[in-house]
């Protein structure tokens, strides 16, 4: 009899469209409730942090708008919960927020111990060193006896403490959990050194009272593949976080705007016809409306045009794509195929 019943229940599913068959809690909730909850970094300029008025603004703020526009077609239906980098990972594993787009690492012991899936980086980046000019500091190698600002918790801490041991130097940490109290303890000259992401380092000098007064040192010690995470148990939502985020990569790639998107609707070209819904079939197996790409362009824009809004070299923070160009021009940033 329980042979019966399995045998009917296979062929019941198998019987379901494909999208259908991986869908989740996560994504019926997030459908639910009408909006994503998604945790952010709070206090990193041009990645994630409030301007004067209030307004969210940063990469990771628009890779959540991004996750956003797929679902809802409005890349407005989401709202933010500042982290710290001890909150972050269990405010993800406790359902306290949807996604995590908050400048993380992903790391093997991340992904399996704590129950993460992590996506495709959105931002490529290593771990450098910010001291202050007066100091007189040209190299990392020279900072032996130097105290040491630094988040708790974080793979900076770690990479930091193995910079130290393997060139014979000796540190002394000065561990802050908060991003903002921490930068506010660096130019307070409570330490001579802060260390992080480097797009960190020169988001916390765009704001220091006077940042012609500070300098990142040339040494990258580490491996730092920034990229949204969800909660294990859901592929439908791990899914669709994944290709929004490559979704802008492809647009850039495809040569496709958020000011061109419309005319591009026109074109002849089958890879755009199918990436834009006009040609369907990708939303469909994403178990999402087939403009969800054209949403994430046409309100959001390409990877190009969110890097260069918010970190780019026409920004405070001035930085260059380097490893975050298309791999067509160098860098890392490739998308598979959207077919």
């Amino acid at each position: 009899m329980k042979l019966v019943k399995i045998v009917a229940l296979m062929m019941c599913l198998s019987l379901l469209p494909a999208g259908l068959a991986f869908a989740g809690k996560d994504l019926d909730a997030v459908k639910k409730k009408g909006f994503i909850q998604a945790g952010v970094n709070g206090g990193v300029f041009g990645f994630g942090m409030p301007d004067e008025k209030g307004v969210w603004k940063g990469l990771d703020v628009d890779t959540a708008r991004a996750i956003a526009a797929a679902i809802f077609g409005d890349a407005s239906k989401v709202k933010f919960t500042p982290l710290t980098a001890q909150q972050r990972f269990t405010a993800l594993q406790s359902g306290e927020i949807d996604v995590l787009t908050r400048n993380a690492t992903r790391t093997l012991t991340r992904e399996t111990q704590l129950g993460l899936n992590f996506v495709h980086v959105n931002y490529y980046d290593g771990q450098g060193f910010l001291v202050p000019k007066k100091l007189g500091v040209k190299s990392a190698k020279e900072l032996d006896g130097a105290t040491v600002c630094v988040l708790p918790g974080t793979t900076t801490e770690q990479n930091a403490a193995d910079f130290f041991r393997s060139n014979n130097m000796k540190w002394k940490p000065v561990v802050i959990e908060n991003t903002t109290e921490l930068a506010k303890t660096f130019f307070a000259g409570r330490c001579d050194v802060l260390t992080s992401d480097a797009s960190q380092l020169a988001g916390t000098r765009a704001v220091a009272p006077n940042p012609k007064d500070y300098v990142i040192l040339p040494e990258i010690i580490s491996k730092e593949p920034l990229a949204p995470a969800v909660r294990h148990g859901d592929d439908q939502f791990r899914d669709i976080v994944d290709f929004s985020v490559l979704a802008m990569i492809n647009a850039e790639e495809l040569g496709i705007n958020s000011k061109n998107v419309d005319q591009m609707l026109k074109s002849k070209n089958p890879a755009i016809k199918r990436f834009l819904g006009v040609i369907p079939g990708n939303g469909k197996a994403l178990g999402l409306d087939e403009k969800w790409a054209y949403n994430i362009i046409k309100q959001v824009g390409n990877y190009g045009e969110v890097f260069d809004r918010n970190v780019g070299p026409k920004t405070t923070l001035g930085l260059e794509r380097g490893l975050n160009a298309l791999w067509t021009n160098g860098g890392l940033m490739y998308s598979p195929p959207f077919k």
